[in-house]
């Protein structure tokens, strides 16, 4: 079990690197292919359906064909749609390479997150989202190289991320022993599944879901609109060039890793309710600094925003079987990540026609407002469970 997790960490770094990379390229993307700023939001919304949608089908693909061989298909899923964004001539030649890797990332996310949350402690599902963090920290800092006025092409980032993803497709290729042998031995859970089916409309009426997955889609909200429009926020409103925005986005995702690895040791004492309570008031600290007028100095509000968001998303999905019951664990993750998704990539459509229609200004106003959502979904969430 100790060498299929190191895997699944691996696989997890995979897991980030194509997400940050979009956010810190399209300043040059789109005015090499003279599309307008704002288009950015559809790029949210196809990437959304796709990861989102394929979310909701995941757990009937993960008993079917095993969580190793689905892992490994859906990660070469990615690295092909990477490599097709990298050569694309046109906007929408790299919105076809957008797709493929949204389905990839979607199966990915759901199958590991249950994997881990039924087979492992909660320390080891935040470092699993500390490994992600890993990846989307690193491909700013890639993708920052590539667009550097020496090589000035992002063409070559993607590229370079293609060829990591490909490589670790191949790990997890050379691991499938591994992760059949752990999947022989069917859980008491999974046998009672497999004789009561529940439909979808079911599992949903079930007391808490409905807050339990707004609370995870006004996270995505907020970290999907850090991590798509912080560079634009930046460059618009302090004036600085791209390669140093994507510094400074690099920043906030590793400060989502770093959140991530302290929480891992903090979970050992502390409950997963209590690690979302301490992630919204350390991001909350973050917006309010990001916001004030101290110049340059505010980007610094980013790297705490990073650090508070650490444990929220890996703590909400640890808490699932504990929240609802293993038995259809694999089921209401998926709908937690599609949910979520769906949710997270509506709220940065929204932003993205609003900010480039008004200011980016308003940037750390609108995420206070989703942080004090997410934790009133949240608390809503929990009490609902202890009247259950």
């Amino acid at each position: 079990m100790t060498f299929l997790l190191v895997v699944i960490y691996i696989v997890f770094v995979s897991l980030g690197l194509p997400d940050s990379l979009f956010g810190v390229a399209w300043p040059v993307v789109h005015k090499e292919f003279a599309i307008a700023e704002n288009f950015a939001s559809f790029y949210s919304i196809i990437t959304g359906v796709c990861t989102g949608g394929v979310s909701f089908i995941a757990g009937k693909l993960l008993r079917k064909f095993g969580t190793g061989r689905v892992t490994f298909f859906s990660t070469l899923l990615t690295a092909i749609g990477i490599i097709i964004m990298s050569f694309a001539p046109n906007i929408v030649v790299m919105m076809i390479g957008a797709v493929i890797l949204g389905y990839g990332a979607g199966v990915i996310d759901t199958g590991l997150n249950n994997f881990v949350s039924l087979h492992y402690e909660a320390r080891h599902m935040n470092w699993l989202h500390a490994c992600w963090g890993v990846g989307v920290t690193v491909s700013p800092l890639i993708m920052s190289a590539f667009l550097s006025d020496e090589i000035g092409s992002w063409r070559y980032g993607y590229r370079a991320v293609a060829l990591l993803q490909a490589s670790i497709a191949m790990i997890v290729l050379f691991s499938l022993k591994k992760w059949i042998s752990v999947e022989k031995t069917k859980t008491h859970a999974e046998e009672i599944h497999e004789n009561n089916n529940r439909t979808f409309a079911e599992i949903l009426k079930t007391k808490g879901i409905i807050t339990s997955i707004l609370s995870l889609g006004l996270y995505c909200g907020m970290e999907f609109l850090v991590g798509t429009w912080g560079a634009s926020y930046l460059v618009n409103v302090f004036a600085i060039h791209p390669d140093e925005a994507a510094k400074w986005v690099s920043l906030y995702f590793g400060g989502i890793m770093v959140g991530r690895i302290i929480s891992g040791f903090i979970s050992m004492k502390a409950s997963d309710n209590t690690m979302i309570r301490m992630g919204v008031i350390v991001s909350c600290i973050g917006m309010i600094i990001l916001v004030l007028p101290i110049g340059n100095i505010s980007h610094i509000g980013l790297l705490l925003i990073g650090m508070g968001f650490g444990p929220i998303f890996p703590c909400v999905l640890h808490s699932v079987p504990a929240r609802f019951g293993a038995e259809y664990s694999a089921d209401i993750t998926g709908y937690h990540m599609g949910g979520a998704y769906g949710i997270g990539f509506a709220i940065q459509l929204i932003f993205g026609f609003v900010a480039t229609g008004t200011t980016f200004k308003i940037t750390g106003f609108v995420l206070l407002l989703l942080c004090i959502g997410l934790f009133l979904a949240n608390e809503i969430t929990i009490k609902k469970l202890k009247n259950k």
